[in-house]
Formats: structure tokens, C-alpha cells, sequence
């Protein structure tokens, strides 16, 4: 029997009980497709520095880079907002993207029929939503150099070479194959330099995938559009901090940021988790919806494990649940037929997995 080494780490607020329920899934689903997990724990953010000092140890830095994958919950809180910058769970996080290499962050926007009500937006314009924004994650604005403050001031420096751009555009490319074969890359070409050369790369790289068709759209325009027409995008190719900001207005044309996964890939290894933060708020009450840390759980063995029938599993299993009218607190209002807990919806989508074919 296949078994695969992942690192889990379960962060602050809710991440322990999100990442405990994605466990259970995966338990559950391997024992029918005939492979096995081995997992060790390792520490990142508020948890971490309140132990060793440090948001991100070195020893989770390897163990990370010698498992298959890594599934990660979530980091920080006010408990730590005073910290030094450097100290902070955030610093953590993007160091830790920096040193496993994992460039290309996939979020995809899909809307459940059983939760078209729970979005905002009409259900004639949301239905049959189905996005992917990749956006580039360790470059841009957010590591750019020089940057730094005095009193009165405050400077970033948003920055992209030419292989950064052709990296993340190729993945963006190749995933649009197997999807609807349409990229629309987003922008700011008409004020930024850095935009600029932006599109100019990716119209290079297009050049190499004839069958999928290329569009731009500037970021302010694409925002509005996520809320005018979102079914008019199929991958949506962008920077890291326009990728920040769509993904989670993308997101919200779902209902809850509590339903959305994500994947951060590289060359070496993939890490997976939800896009919702720790919600110290309701941490330890049972309230935390699991989902997205479910889905992300799915993308893993989609994306880095190539167990492709567990992962239409697993997503069967969750459709079957909200089908079946159970709801977390966030999603209580909508069509409900029970409420439940963290746990209790880890424990109904484990179990829906004997339901799926094999």
C-alpha cells in the first residue's frame, strides 16, 4: 500500500479543529482507495513563536520539504499584533512561501446549487460559477525592495521579473487546458511599468498554448466585473496583491469564505489550505466551518498526489452534505435541515465517502 508523508500545520484560532475534520476525511477516503498517510506536526505563527520565539522554526521548514505535501490551517491573531514585524505569524507565512519555493497560488470560485441562495448576488448570475484565480505568490509588492517607513512616510516597491511572469503564466496556461481554455490576465498596464512588461510576458507565453484564448482586463475593471458577470471567466492570471484582493471578492460570490480551498504550488512541493483566517473569535466553540479545509484537502490529492478518484470523493462528499441540508453556523440561514458542529460535519462528509462509486 501507497503511503504518503504529510505535514500538517494546524496554525492558530481554529486551525487545529479545521485541520482535525480534513484528517478525518482523508482517513476515511484512503481506506477506500488503497493508500495510507503518515503525518507529522509541525509549528507556524502565533503558536510557534509563543514556543520556540520564532513564527516559523527551522525544523518545520524541513519537515515540510521532505513530505509529499503539506496541509496547513490557518495563523495569527491579536494576541500577537504587537510583536515586531519580523515576530509576527504573517512574517512567518510568507517566509515560509518564500523557502518551499510555492509561487502559484490556485483559489477556485465554485458555486454549490445547494448554496446559491447564500450568496449575495442573484442566483441567475451566479449559477454555474466556476473560477480559478492563480495569482503569483512570492513576488510582487508584498517582496519587493527597497521598502520601509519613517514617521511620515511609508514606501513598497512592487517588483516582477521576466521568468517570474513566465513561470506563473505557464501554470496558469496549462491549467486552462484542462479546464474551459480561457485566460484572462489581470492588470494595471496602463499606469504601472510593472504591469506593463506584465502582459507583454504573457502575451510571449500564449504564444505557446494556441487552443487557449488570452484576454487582459485591467484590476479595477476586473473587480467589477467578479460582481457584473463572473460566469464570463474561466482562469484569471494576476499578481500577488491584485490576487489577494479578487480571490477573496471571488470568493464571496459563493456565500462564505468558509466553503473555499486553495492550493500554493511550486516545483517541489504544494501547500493546501483554506482561504479564511484563524477566527480566534470563535476558536475552541465548534462553530468553524471545515469545508474549505476539506476542499483543500481534495485539491491536495488532486493536484500533488494524482489521486484523482479520492479527490471526486471527497468532493462528492461534501456536495452530498449541503444536499442533504446540513449546515455550520455561518451557513444556518440557508435552507438548513440541521445545524451542526466542526466536528459533526467532519464526521458527515467522512461517512459520505462509503457513498461514493469505486
Amino acid at each position: 500500500m501507497k503511503t504518503y508523508k504529510i505535514a500538517l500545520i494546524k496554525g492558530d484560532g481554529i486551525g487545529p479543529e479545521i485541520i482535525d475534520e480534513a484528517v478525518k476525511v482523508l482517513d476515511a477516503v484512503s481506506s477506500r482507495y488503497d493508500f495510507d498517510f503518515s503525518y507529522e506536526e509541525a509549528l507556524m505563527g502565533g503558536c510557534a513563536y509563543d514556543i520556540t520565539g520564532d513564527p516559523l522554526p527551522q525544523e518545520t521548514i524541513a519537515i515540510s520539504l521532505s513530505s509529499d505535501a503539506v496541509l496547513f490551517g490557518a495563523i495569527g491573531g491579536e494576541k500577537w499584533d504587537n510583536l515586531p514585524r519580523e515576530k509576527r505569524p504573517e512574517s512567518g507565512l510568507l517566509r515560509f512561501r518564500k523557502e518551499l519555493g510555492v509561487y502559484s497560488n490556485l483559489r477556485p470560485a465554485v458555486v454549490y446549487d445547494e448554496l446559491i441562495n447564500a450568496s449575495s448576488l442573484k442566483p441567475e448570475i451566479i449559477k454555474g460559477v466556476d473560477i480559478m484565480v492563480i495569482r503569483e505568490l512570492i513576488g510582487g509588492i508584498y517582496f519587493g525592495e527597497p521598502k520601509g517607513r519613517t514617521e511620515d512616510k511609508g514606501w513598497n516597491t512592487m517588483v516582477y521579473t521576466k521568468d517570474e511572469i513566465i513561470r506563473i503564466s505557464h501554470h496558469a496556461f496549462k491549467i486552462a487546458m484542462k479546464r474551459g481554455k480561457r485566460v484572462c490576465s489581470v492588470d494595471k498596464a496602463n499606469v504601472l511599468d510593472v504591469s506593463q512588461l506584465w502582459r507583454e510576458t504573457v502575451e510571449e507565453v500564449a504564444k505557446d498554448y494556441p487552443e487557449v484564448e488570452l484576454s487582459h482586463m485591467y484590476v479595477d475593471n476586473a473587480a467589477m466585473q467578479l460582481i457584473r458577470d463572473p460566469k464570463q471567466f474561466d482562469v484569471m492570471l494576476t499578481g500577488n496583491i491584485f490576487g489577494d484582493i479578487l480571490s477573496d471578492e471571488a470568493s464571496m460570490l459563493c456565500g462564505s469564505i468558509g466553503l473555499l480551498p486553495s492550493a500554493s504550488v511550486g516545483d517541489r512541493i504544494g501547500v493546501y489550505e483554506p482561504i479564511h483566517g484563524s477566527a480566534p473569535d470563535i476558536a475552541g466553540q465548534g462553530i468553524a466551518n471545515p469545508i474549505a479545509t476539506i476542499a483543500s484537502a481534495s485539491m491536495m490529492l488532486r493536484y500533488e498526489l494524482g489521486e484523482i478518484e479520492a479527490a471526486n470523493c471527497i468532493d462528492k462528499a461534501i456536495k452530498l452534505a449541503l444536499s442533504d441540508g446540513y449546515r455550520t453556523k455561518d451557513l444556518s440561514q440557508f435552507d438548513a435541515k440541521e445545524v451542526c458542529s466542526t466536528s459533526e460535519m467532519g464526521s458527515i462528509i467522512a461517512n459520505n465517502t462509503v457513498k461514493c462509486k469505486h
